[in-house]
């Protein structure tokens, strides 16, 4: 089956990183001169670690495209030898970062976004800071507003966090209309400590069936009475 430069591209924008490389490998096996391929794959090097492949990938890229935007920036990020790029921005490898534990991480999508071209900017692994306000929590990375968490997971962190719980978060995933983050308790108040950070999916879904049905009941007795 033909590999398409829009599966690449979906593979890219979802986080998807292994995929993203197969696919956009293809591309390039077709097309070697393929520009916008070879940006897609350096990015996925880049946060998966590969640094070598990463800095090759942009490399070919300004062979050709001597003043491409994206891999003058991209490879100014690799010359740098700390976790900070040389805009102060904090990356993480993806493979470190993204691992799941019940009731301590959760992905959330963001609301409230800002412009298409701050969310453009964003690349996964990149660190962003949680700040509360106005009953709210807000997502910044470095001065740029990013958006805001729903509001029944921000109430909740909030109470966390005001009793001592620590959080870290990163880009789970971003592209110029949708933006999710991977948060993880970092600490846990001794106050809140049989109590998770965040409730599994299925419980909720359990819960609100549950009060849907008592609901429905409560509403078939109210009208035969």
């Amino acid at each position: 089956m033909k590999i398409t430069s829009t599966q690449a591209i979906k593979a890219t924008l979802s986080g998807d990183w292994e995929n993203a490389i197969k696919l956009n490998k293809s591309l390039l096996d077709e097309k070697p001169d393929d520009v916008e391929a070879l940006n897609r794959i350096g990015l996925a090097y880049m946060i998966t670690g590969n640094s070598k492949n990463a800095k090759t990938s942009y490399e070919k890229v300004l062979e050709i495209d001597p003043l491409n935007s994206i891999a003058l920036k991209n490879l100014r990020k690799l010359k740098t030898d700390s976790p900070k790029n040389s805009e102060g921005v904090t990356f993480v490898q993806v493979n470190n970062i993204f691992i799941e534990e019940t009731g301590r991480t959760k992905v959330v999508e963001l609301i409230n976004l800002a412009q298409s071209e701050i969310l453009l900017s964003l690349q996964t692994g990149q660190a962003v800071n949680m700040s509360v306000k106005r009953l709210k929590i807000f997502i910044h990375q470095s001065k740029n507003y990013v958006g805001v968490l729903p509001d029944d997971i921000g109430n909740r962190l909030i109470k966390f966090i005001n009793g001592g719980n620590k959080y870290e978060a990163y880009v789970k995933a971003a592209n110029h209309q949708n933006v999710s983050i991977f948060i993880r308790e970092l600490k846990k108040s001794a106050k809140f400590i049989d109590q998770p950070s965040f409730i599994q999916a299925i419980e909720k879904k359990l819960s609100l069936k549950n009060g849907r049905s008592k609901s429905h009941k409560d509403s078939d007795s109210t009208d035969e009475e």
